[in-house]
């Protein structure tokens, strides 16, 4: 089930190509029924604060497991992540994207993951998401999910070396 949020994060999305691709006089109309559109629809004070403090960077597909902090599934500290944070609601796995990224995954609603943790290295293009219960995390699997990369409004916009691991 999709929120309110992700709705105004897709309309963010609109309209960014709508600057890139549509000439001038279409842009206008364009812009304006969107916002006419975001007008209307109600927000709660918690995502009218997320959409005044955060920005999509950039968005992409990927593969997603689940996992738990059993010892099968991790490292011989189940519940510490790479990052040194304890395992908790909210913490994902994902070699491709720095430490601290914040995240929103399409189908969880308006909430924000932060890249804590890493996987085994041959999983580089997979983000794995923390489950407290087992049958939950089996009931996830693998699917295929979207993402949207999250930076604060006040910062410069993310560059790719930012990404690069040495």
């Amino acid at each position: 089930m999709r929120g309110k949020l992700y709705y105004k994060l897709k309309a963010q999305l609109l309209i960014a190509a709508l600057k890139r691709k549509l000439p001038d006089f279409l842009k206008f109309f364009g812009l304006a029924f969107l916002l006419l559109a975001l007008v209307f629809i109600p927000s709660s004070a918690k995502q009218l604060t997320f959409l005044s403090k955060y920005r999509i960077a950039y968005s992409d597909s990927v593969d997603a497991t689940a996992y738990n902090s059993l010892e099968g599934q991790t490292d011989s500290t189940p519940w510490i992540t790479a990052s040194g944070t304890r395992c908790r609601k909210g913490v994902i796995a994902a070699n491709h994207l720095p430490i601290g990224t914040k995240v929103i995954i399409e189908g969880f609603g308006d909430q924000i993951f932060i890249v804590e943790d890493r996987m085994n290295r041959r999983y580089n293009r997979r983000i794995d998401i923390w489950f407290r219960n087992y049958g939950d995390a089996l009931a996830f699997g693998k699917r295929k999910i979207r993402y949207h990369v999250l930076e604060p409004i006040d910062t410069p916009p993310l560059s790719l070396a930012s990404f690069i691991r040495i």
